[in-house]
């Protein structure tokens, strides 16, 4: 009776221990992830590092402490600072460091962000108190680089990595932003002001220039016009002198088979052309009566044509020239056209020049010497 009393219990107590020791060996058990790294710490004394994965531990007396090894961003508060020129700003920043060495940033520090965040503060306050406002809006890579080599020379002993540092934002305070912005508008003001003067002065200069540049192209244009109207008299007299010239030699030429007849009767046709004149008074140079006269006997017959020797054509060209030589060579159709095309080439060339040098004094360039 009493055995079969104790074997339910004996059972039950079997079943309760082995529940205990399971709950033991599931208590012992660790899984540390791939961007961690665990320490084991059993009694007070350190054992080890745990790898990532499944570890188990001696259940109850052991302590695992899991660091993250990833990079870590930490936030610095914004803090009003005073500047090397007494200018108060607000300024905050960004820290990005990570675990090396787990053991130091656990056992040489009590928090390691806490630390860090508060040495950036005060590292921060420590390098824009030596700056000037100026400075400090301008040159925020250098207090950036700075600021990361004091951070991560202090933070070596705790096993830390500080990877880089970043200003965030510098913003002055109320005055402090009220005189910049005055400064700036004043400074463009300025700046505005200069840009202005300089574009009057260039505009007057180039006016000038185009000036000049037209008086000189315009007292250009009346050289070459009065060096064409006096070429052109020069030519004009030569060609009437040439014209003259030829129209004696054409005289001669025909007068020298002229005889007494046909001078009798040119000499009337004279009078008649003079009586057809608006002149009150003639002056005839020769005598009327004796040409009268002539000119009855010859009418009447009475008078015989004195003998005249003929002059023959070589002895008149011996005398005053050939045809060719007195009118000139007549051109022939090939030769006019082909004399054309020169004269034209010419005005072509010349319209060319006078539209270059109007385009040069359009553009500002120097023009050549006249």
């Amino acid at each position: 009776m009493m055995g079969n009393v104790a074997d339910p219990v004996v059972t039950l107590l079997t079943v309760l221990i082995l529940v205990a020791l399971l709950i033991l060996a599931l208590a012992g058990v660790r899984i540390v992830q791939p961007y961690e790294q665990a320490l084991w710490i059993v009694l007070g004394k350190y054992r080890g590092k745990l790898n990532p994965g499944f570890n188990w531990v001696y259940p109850l007396v052991s302590n695992v402490v899991k660091l993250d090894l990833r990079t870590q961003v930490l936030e610095v508060p914004r803090q009003e600072v005073i500047t090397k020129d007494n200018s108060p700003t607000n300024v905050d920043a960004i820290v990005y460091l990570r675990v090396l060495t787990p053991e130091k940033a656990f056992f040489e520090v009590t928090d390691y962000r806490h630390a860090t965040i508060a040495l950036a503060q005060t590292t921060l306050r420590s390098i824009i108190g030596d700056m000037d406002l100026d400075e400090v809006l301008y040159n925020r890579a250098r207090i950036n680089t700075r600021l990361r080599d004091l951070l991560d020379e202090a933070t070596t002993n705790w096993g830390v990595k500080v990877e880089s540092v970043e200003i965030r934002e510098v913003d002055p305070v109320g005055p402090v932003k009220s005189a910049m912005e005055e400064q700036t508008s004043a400074e463009r003001q300025r700046r505005a002001a200069i840009l202005r003067a300089d574009g009057e002065k260039r505009s007057k200069i180039l006016t000038a220039e185009g000036d000049k540049r037209s008086r000189i192209l315009q007292a250009e244009g009346v050289r070459q016009a009065k060096v064409l109207e006096a070429e052109g008299s020069r030519v004009a007299t030569i060609l009437e002198r040439q014209g003259e010239a030829q129209g004696l030699r054409i005289l001669a030429l025909g007068g020298a088979t002229l005889d007494s007849k046909s001078l009798t009767v040119l000499s009337l046709d004279a009078l008649q052309t003079l009586g057809e004149g608006q002149a009150t008074k003639i002056v005839l140079p020769f005598e009327v009566s004796s040409l009268l006269q002539g000119a009855a006997q010859y009418v009447k017959g009475g008078m015989a044509t004195p003998p005249h020797d003929t002059t023959s054509v070589a002895d008149l060209e011996r005398v005053i020239g050939t045809a060719d030589a007195v009118l000139g060579r007549i051109p022939s159709p090939d030769e006019l056209t082909k004399e054309l095309s020169v004269i034209e080439a010419e005005m072509k060339a010349e319209t060319l020049a006078t539209e270059e040098l109007a385009n040069k004094a359009k553009s500002g360039k120097e023009l050549p010497p006249s």
